[in-house]
């Protein structure tokens, strides 16, 4: 009889959980939906592996963000920093490419506005959930090295840390900012994931 009692309180301690854990990740689920909305990112690949091509993809990543920094600095949402981009798709080609050539390279280089998946991501003092994000992708050569990723809106990756995170608080809601900035969110972030896994 107490087995039956101890089993029915186990079972029942479980059920408890997973409810309350439903309960509190799906409004969070809610809002890391809404972050890609809001965000615009910059992904670049680089030829290869090599402490060469590493090096050339952080010379390109300088390049683009010092020739478009101003551009997305005063961009007012997510939309104007995604037409700059479709806008000026050949100039930051060009930009880019001209850095390959200009370090003796010859690898052909590659700009898109795609929409992606990016798994959850850590940069500097934001965290991003992992889903499917509009982004500015160069591409470099073979494209088989380790990438480079941040956000080009709000411009968080080209801004000092004040900077950052006073346009993610005006340009992100409220939940959302408060999700990004967490640093206990982790754990929520692998939740969500997992249910996505599961009922996705």
């Amino acid at each position: 009889m107490k087995t039956n009692k101890s089993i029915l309180l186990i079972k029942s301690a479980v059920i408890a959980f997973i409810l309350t854990t439903l309960y509190s990740v799906i409004p969070f689920q809610a809002v890391c939906t809404e972050i890609p909305n809001d965000v615009f990112r910059f992904h670049i690949l680089a030829n290869s592996d090599t402490e060469e091509d590493q090096t050339l993809k952080l010379k390109v990543r300088d390049k683009v963000l010092e020739k478009t920094k101003i551009l997305f600095d005063t961009a007012n949402s997510k939309s104007d920093a995604e037409e700059y981009v479709k806008a000026n798709l050949d100039a930051i080609e060009e930009i880019a490419q001209n850095e390959v050539y200009k370090n003796g390279y010859n690898y052909p280089v590659k700009a898109e506005v795609v929409n992606m998946h990016f798994d959850t991501r850590h940069y500097e003092s934001y965290t991003l959930p992992a889903g499917m994000y509009d982004a500015l992708r160069i591409t470099i050569g073979n494209a088989e090295g380790h990438n480079w990723w941040c956000v080009m809106y709000p411009s968080i990756c080209i801004s000092t840390v004040d900077e950052g995170k006073s346009r993610a608080k005006n340009a992100l809601s409220d939940d959302e900012y408060s999700v990004v900035t967490d640093e206990k969110v982790e754990y929520k972030f692998f939740i969500v994931e997992l249910f996505q896994r599961i009922f996705g």
